[in-house]
């Protein structure tokens, strides 16, 4: 008797479209492209240009052409304008399950989101000390990771994907200045993270860094910036867990 056939999930990942309220470039092709390649389509924030509701309107209208589950977190640029709770709402309205420190099982896969924040990596990341300003920011952070390992602890699937907008790990903004890699991202993602087993581990954020990296505890990260190049030749990943 042969044995069953192990069943993966394709998942088509990429971050900051920028949809600009100018509708200069619609993803409305790019997004039927993806329902026949993928089962699940996952959007790592700046999903808009400034977070102006009319920008969610018009990726809103885009996503009617996805017939495939769409899962994805917020980035800084859907915050900009203070209206991102009305963003999420409309996103949410054209069926994006749109995670902020939740999951969401589709398929037997996991997804958890949250955006999470900057601070810096490895022995160059920012501490609680200091000034009020300082703690506040760094504290930011630690809020975040602490609604990431809440999310994922609910988690009951086996495989799993988590979502985020900035950066978990150095490998995945290399090539970005190095003046602003406090900016991108965060070592205390990743030490959340690698406290559980996850297929996949998904940002944007750098649109300069590079395409594939591990945390430390060797699990894969993927950079999936519209911008960075992929092995799809895609402005989008596929990525099978």
């Amino acid at each position: 008797m042969s044995d069953e056939p192990r069943q993966t999930m394709r998942v088509a990942a990429i971050g900051d479209l920028h949809v600009r309220e100018d509708n200069a470039e619609s993803y409305r092709e790019l997004f039927g492209e993806i329902s026949r390649e993928a089962d699940v389509l996952v959007l790592a924030g700046d999903l808009t240009d400034l977070g102006k509701p009319k920008e969610a309107e018009l990726l809103a209208q885009d996503l009617k052409a996805c017939s495939i589950p769409v899962v994805g977190v917020l980035g800084n640029h859907d915050y900009e304008c203070g209206a991102h709770e009305e963003v999420a709402h409309i996103l949410r309205d054209a069926g994006l399950k749109l995670l902020d420190g939740q999951s969401v099982e589709i398929d037997g896969v996991g997804f958890v989101g949250v955006k999470g924040f900057a601070g810096g990596f490895g022995r160059r990341m920012l501490g609680y000390f200091g000034e009020p300003a300082m703690k506040q920011f760094v504290n930011e952070t630690m809020n975040e990771t602490l609604r990431l390992e809440n999310a994922m602890r609910h988690v009951r699937a086996k495989r799993s994907v988590v979502i985020l907008h900035y950066a978990p790990i150095v490998e995945t903004i290399e090539s970005e200045p190095l003046e602003i890699y406090p900016f991108l991202g965060s070592s205390r993602l990743a030490e959340t993270i690698d406290r559980f087993k996850v297929n996949a581990i998904v940002h944007g954020h750098a649109h300069r860094g590079r395409f594939e990296g591990r945390t430390p505890g060797g699990q894969p990260v993927y950079n999936v910036a519209k911008h960075i190049e992929k092995p799809t030749g895609k402005p989008y990943a596929i990525i099978e867990v």
